[in-house]
């Protein structure tokens, strides 16, 4: 399985969840809302799931390898957190140009 793209949808900074993925995989299969969730100790990834007769949630997709699953949460968490770096590098940047402009009277 190779992953050939991951895309951070929206970011989210209150509550549990935190972000929605999608996942290109092999260029021929696309994942989407796929979900970065805040748990106790640790973010981890939730498959899309929908919620059966029994209110039970149940996923839609999933890895079925425990090596496919480790494959795709690290790649998934490492690209989330290479966006956050870069939305905190343009957030910087942004406040260095605003506090360069003098103000006009």
């Amino acid at each position: 399985m190779q992953i050939t793209d991951i895309k951070i949808r929206k970011i989210m900074t209150e509550g549990r969840l935190r972000a929605v993925v999608s996942v290109t995989i092999d260029q021929m299969l696309a994942v989407h809302e796929i979900k970065i969730v805040q748990g106790e100790t640790r973010l981890f990834v939730a498959m899309p799931s929908r919620r059966d007769d029994n209110g039970t949630f149940r996923d839609i997709v999933h890895p079925i390898q425990a090596e496919a699953r480790k494959l795709l949460e690290d790649s998934i968490l490492e690209a989330y957190e290479k966006q956050l770096t870069l939305m905190e590098l343009e957030a910087r940047n942004q406040d260095a140009q605003n506090s360069s402009v003098p103000d006009e009277a």
